[in-house]
């Protein structure tokens, strides 16, 4: 398996910027019709995780791909640090009211993988207890999976240099400005450790595979994820039920 280093965050050559935002469009579509039908065909559930770098444009992916869907059939949630109720409970706590039903298609802007990356990046958890995390992972997407819940994984791959160009644009921009935060800044200085988590995370928990976007042109970000749930919801063979 490539490591992130060894992986473009640029979109390939033979892309063409003006394709893709055309074929994003027809992507919205059809995605408005396979939510309908997914909705009202009632078998599955469907799970999208968006994982990344901070700034990696987890929320521009949400707004620029997801809300073309109906929003009776579609719920985001952002996993953000543990509060101290969340703490009091084991990880995945958490995360269980939010797993999709049947017919619905949930979002997790960032997720349980959060309390893999942080606890490495910060060296406060043991291995013991690490692998055991990484183990229970992949067995509670392999449990989704088997009772029909899909689940389907991105990370948004951004370099170094975009990262920070994208910090300096939240800083100097009044409508960006809300998004800032001093961690923003302390996770780009440990942009090396951060990037060696990703890979033991990607490796470890890649009993579902993940998706890796090249994620520097938001275009191409934007299109990548689109096309890759088109194509899934596509191979779901979905029907409206008979009256």
């Amino acid at each position: 398996m490539k490591k992130l280093k060894e992986i473009s965050t640029l979109p390939p050559k033979q892309a063409s910027k003006d394709e893709c935002k055309d074929e994003l469009t027809a992507f919205h579509k059809q995605l408005f019709e396979l939510q309908n039908v997914f909705y009202a065909d009632g078998r599955y559930g469907l799970l999208i995780i968006l994982q990344g770098m901070d700034t990696s444009g987890k929320d521009g992916t949400i707004r620029h791909v997801m809300t073309c869907m109906n929003p009776m059939g579609l719920r985001v949630q952002s996993f953000k640090k543990p509060t101290e109720e969340e703490q009091k409970h084991d990880f995945l706590w958490r995360i269980y009211p939010h797993i999709p039903a049947k017919s619905m298609i949930e979002v997790f802007n960032r997720s349980y993988y959060e309390d893999i990356t942080v606890p490495l990046v910060n060296n406060t958890l043991t291995e013991e207890k690490l692998k055991h995390r990484y183990k229970l992972i992949n067995e509670l997407e392999q449990h989704l999976v088997q009772n029909d819940i899909h689940v389907l994984k991105f990370f948004l791959h951004i370099s170094e240099e975009k990262q920070e160009e994208k910090i300096k644009e939240r800083l100097s921009k009044p409508h960006k400005r809300w998004k800032y935060s001093k961690e923003d800044e302390k996770a780009a200085k440990n942009w090396d450790a951060y990037t060696a988590v990703y890979d033991k995370l990607i490796e470890q928990c890649n009993d579902i595979p993940w998706h890796i976007i090249p994620a520097d042109k938001r275009w191409y970000r934007n299109y990548s994820v689109a096309k890759i749930i088109n194509k899934h919801l596509n191979q779901l063979n979905l029907k409206y039920p008979k009256s």
